[in-house]
C-alpha cells in the first residue's frame, strides 16, 4: 500500500481473513442498484458532496461507484480491504441466527468496524480528494453489503462452498443469490437496466409498497438505551462522530442482524434437488431481496443526509 491509503485504516485491516474467496455481494448490478436509489434521496449538501467527490469517472453518481470495492479485489495492493465486506456470524442456520460483535468481529476486522471507520474518513477533511473518493465509495459499496445476507453468514464461506444449480448450471449459492438471481430479474423485468430497476425501487419508497415502512428503516433498536428508545441514523452517526453516545455504531449492527435472520428464514430453507432459478425458490427469493436493496438505498441516502445537512432529510 502507499502511504495515502495506509492513513486512518484500522492496523488489523492488513491481514486476510476467511473470506477471501468470497465473490461479490449484489454482484455489480445488485451494488449499483443500491447506489442508484439512494440518489433522489441525498439532501442537497450530501447531493453536491457526492457529485463533486465522485465526478464525471462515475457520472457524479452512487450507482456507477458502488461496484468499484469489489473491481479492486484483483489488485494486490488492496489485499488488507480483502475481509471489510462481511462478518462471519458463527451461527448454525437455518436453525440459529445472529450477529454478535464481540464475538463475530473480535479483532476488528469486519464490515461493522470498515462501516464506522469510512463513516470518520468521508468527513474527514484533511484527506486529499483521492482518499475522500475512496472513503465514500467504500462506505457505498459496504452499506450494500451489509444488506446481503451471506455476508453476515460464516457458514460454508458465506454459502461459497454450497453447490447448487440455476438455470441448469452448477453454481454456488451465494452467487445464486445475488447475482444470478438479480440478472434473471432485471432482464425479464425491468428490461436489463438497473436504473430502471433502481427508479421502480426508489417509486416504491417514495410512494408505493414500501412508503408505510420506509420510515422504520433509518431507526435502530440500541442495545444501550433503554427498550422503549428508538436510535436513529441521526443518533448513531452524531454520537460517532461526537463520541459521547455510543460506540461501535449501532444501526449497521442492527442491520447485519436484520439481514442475518433471512439466513434462517430463507436463505438456507431451499431443497436440494430444485433448481434455484427456474423453482419456487427464485419467486420467493425476489421480493426478499428487492426489500433489501431498498433498505440499503434509503439508509445510505440517510447516512450521507446526516453526515453532510445534519439530519436525514427523509
Amino acid at each position: 500500500m502507499t502511504a495515502s491509503l495506509t492513513t486512518g485504516i484500522l492496523p488489523l485491516f492488513l491481514l486476510l481473513g476467511s473470506h477471501v474467496a468470497q465473490v461479490s455481494a449484489w454482484g455489480s448490478v445488485g451494488h449499483q442498484a443500491v447506489g442508484y436509489v439512494a440518489m433522489p434521496f441525498l439532501a442537497p449538501n450530501a447531493l453536491s458532496f457526492v457529485r463533486s467527490t465522485l465526478g464525471s469517472q462515475y457520472s457524479q453518481s452512487l450507482g456507477p461507484a458502488a461496484p468499484w470495492a469489489d473491481t479492486i479485489r484483483s489488485d494486490d495492493s488492496y489485499d488488507w480491504a480483502s475481509n471489510l465486506h462481511f462478518v462471519d456470524a458463527e451461527d448454525s442456520p437455518p436453525s440459529s441466527c445472529s450477529v454478535v460483535q464481540s464475538r463475530d468481529c473480535a479483532d476488528g476486522r469486519c464490515i461493522l468496524t470498515a462501516i464506522a471507520n469510512y463513516t470518520s474518513r468521508v468527513v474527514d477533511t484533511s484527506l486529499s480528494a483521492t482518499q475522500t473518493q475512496e472513503a465514500l465509495k467504500f462506505l457505498d459499496h459496504f452499506i450494500g453489503d451489509i444488506h446481503q445476507p451471506l455476508h453476515v453468514e460464516a457458514e460454508a464461506l458465506g454459502g461459497n462452498e454450497i453447490d447448487v444449480t440455476c438455470s441448469g448450471t452448477s453454481t454456488n449459492l451465494h452467487s445464486v443469490r445475488y447475482t444470478r438471481i438479480i440478472a434473471k430479474l432485471v432482464d425479464d423485468d425491468y428490461g436489463n437496466s438497473v436504473t430502471t430497476w433502481a427508479n421502480s425501487l426508489a417509486d416504491r419508497i417514495q410512494s408505493g409498497d414500501f412508503a408505510d415502512d420506509a420510515s422504520s428503516w433509518i431507526e435502530c433498536s440500541s442495545t444501550t438505551d433503554p427498550a422503549r428508545r428508538k436510535r436513529s441514523v441521526k443518533d448513531d452517526v452524531v454520537g460517532f462522530l461526537h463520541p459521547r453516545a455510543i460506540t461501535p455504531l449501532e444501526c449497521p449492527l442492527e442491520w447485519a442482524q436484520d439481514a442475518n435472520k433471512l439466513d434462517c428464514s430463507f436463505v438456507f430453507t431451499y431443497d436440494q434437488f430444485d433448481d434455484l432459478c427456474t423453482s419456487s425458490y427464485y419467486d420467493d427469493a425476489v421480493p426478499l431481496i428487492e426489500m433489501q436493496i431498498a433498505k440499503a438505498g434509503y439508509r445510505l441516502a440517510a447516512w450521507l443526509n446526516v453526515l453532510f445537512d445534519g439530519d436525514t432529510e427523509l
